[in-house]
């Protein structure tokens, strides 16, 4: 069977400590070069460089939150948070889980289970699990998608705040997001990506900041030109 590439030549910088946000259309790769700088399967075969500007490796430095919240249903919030110490053998710190939880506003229901939480409050398990983790790197795919205006505008302020020093590649559909949260935005074909204009404030910037709706503006009219 022929092969195809999914999408063209590209050059991912990422600024350390900054949010880098990757915006295009449904079926680009966005989503598979998440998976290619996490080292997870992608099902493709893979030529380029994935590399971390001081030469150490990337492995053990990456936290990755997907669109799904990826709660096990059988564990209460703390297990799920704490779910990567377990996965790894490692005893959990539950003082530090204990802390992160509280800090998502989840302190009164620790030790309930996922079909109890609202869609936002599992979005914020999800969280506390990814910063948990506690890794400088933090890859997040489309996070806060499922969620209603209000709440996601929540999430997104409490993800700037806490994940701030870190460096975060976040893919999403949503103009606003992207103009709401970049230091960077790059916005992505199949043919590569290209570097947007970002609004002069630094993030998070207010929704209704007109240089932040102008910048979503413009971030709309270049995913309209795409094929």
């Amino acid at each position: 069977m022929e092969s195809a590439p999914l999408f063209g030549p590209l050059d991912v910088i990422l600024a350390p400590g900054e949010w880098t946000c990757l915006l295009g259309p449904s079926g680009v790769g966005k989503s598979t070069v998440l998976r290619l700088i996490a080292g997870l399967p992608t099902g493709a075969d893979f030529a380029g460089t994935v590399a971390a500007s001081d030469g150490a490796p990337l492995a053990g430095r990456v936290a990755f939150m997907a669109q799904s919240d990826l709660l096990f249903p059988w564990l209460d919030v703390t297990g799920n948070v704490v779910l990567g110490a377990r996965l790894r053998g490692a005893k959990p710190d539950l003082a530090r889980a204990a802390a992160l939880i509280d800090r998502v506003g989840l302190g009164a229901h620790a030790h309930k289970h996922p079909r109890r939480l609202s869609g936002g409050e599992r979005q914020r398990v999800a969280l506390a699990r990814t910063l948990m983790e506690d890794r400088p790197v933090i890859l997040l795919d489309e996070p806060f998608s499922a969620l209603d205006a209000k709440t996601r505008a929540e999430m997104q302020e409490l993800a700037a705040e806490l994940l701030a020093g870190r460096t975060v590649l976040l893919v999403t559909h949503d103009p606003g997001e992207a103009a709401r949260l970049g230091h960077a935005i790059l916005v992505m074909t199949r043919e590569g990506v290209s570097p947007a204009e970002t609004p002069p404030a630094p993030p998070i910037r207010p929704v209704d900041d007109p240089a932040t709706l102008a910048a979503q503006g413009r971030l709309y009219a270049m995913l309209r030109e795409i094929a």
